[in-house]
């Protein structure tokens, strides 16, 4: 009876999460599967070429360039968008006046629209744009700073921007999950602020350290509407990242190289997941 019990159980279970597999199998494994297929294929898909769209896309400049940028943007993004809200959450948790209010205002850059976002910094930072007119104003040249390695930075800046308020709710839901009593204890026996952050709030955000890594990780992949809009297709080499380049080669249908190119990147970011999570574990 328990065995019966046990497999209706499961069946049960099985049907309430069957309709949510199918839309996974139809949407996103499907796919994937003949994505990976389509890297080992021609761009007509009737010939197998084994590795050569991964050798072609290595040799690409294009690629390496997109790649290199990348990788670049998210080893200067993600450690300053981490360390600068774990600060402020820690501050905003110690319960200083108008902490609701800060933490609302944090909030109000994922509201507005990206477009509104990169007409503001065109009026900024274009050739004609108020900070040039200012240079002027003390007798410096200016310059198109949207086509420079400055618009690299613009890009950091709006990606820590936006994505700052999101990751402060995070950290602000990992710090009030630890137990006030362990920092009273920590007070009786002598320790001070610094001691007490280091020697307890780290440790015990330990979980929560992971998913907002995590999730930076992945946000940071969605800053191509902003340089896109600043820069068009083919932005200053400086921020040419990417999302730019898989565009460009869906437009053109180089299905073969797009293809190579993104079960690559998958595979990177997947396996740099699983290092992470090992990580996490084992500490």
């Amino acid at each position: 009876m328990t065995g019966r019990k046990k497999l209706k159980s499961t069946l049960s279970d099985l049907a309430f999460v069957l309709l949510s597999l199918t839309g996974v199998c139809i949407f996103v494994l499907i796919p994937y599967a003949d994505v990976i297929r389509r890297s080992f294929v021609n761009v007509a898909g009737t010939k197998f070429v084994f590795l050569k769209n991964y050798l072609t896309v290595i040799q690409n400049e294009a690629f390496r360039l997109a790649f290199f940028n990348t990788l670049k943007f998210m080893g200067i993004c993600i450690p300053i968008l981490l360390a600068f809200s774990l600060l402020i959450a820690v501050f905003l948790n110690a319960g200083i006046r108008g902490a609701n209010y800060l933490k609302s205002a944090f909030l109000v850059p994922m509201a507005i629209p990206v477009a509104s976002v990169v007409l503001i910094w065109r009026l900024l930072f274009h050739e004609n744009g108020y900070f040039n007119g200012l240079l002027h104003l003390f007798g410096f040249a200016g310059a198109d700073w949207m086509n420079t390695g400055f618009s690299f930075w613009i890009l950091v800046f709006t990606y820590v921007w936006k994505n700052l308020g999101y990751n402060i709710v995070l950290w602000m839901a990992g710090l009030t999950a630890i137990p006030g009593t362990l920092y009273e204890v920590a007070r009786v026996d002598g320790a001070n602020r610094r001691q007490c952050f280091i020697r307890i709030t780290l440790p015990n955000l330990k979980s929560t350290f992971f998913i907002v890594t995590v999730l930076s990780l992945l946000n940071s992949f969605k800053v191509f509407r902003e340089a896109y809009l600043v820069g068009g297709d083919y932005p200053n080499d400086s921020m040419y990242l990417l999302q730019h380049l898989f565009d460009n080669w869906y437009r053109e249908l180089a299905l073969d190289k797009m293809s190579a190119a993104s079960v690559m990147v998958a595979g990177m970011i997947l396996l740099l997941i699983l290092v992470l999570q090992r990580y996490w574990d084992r500490e």
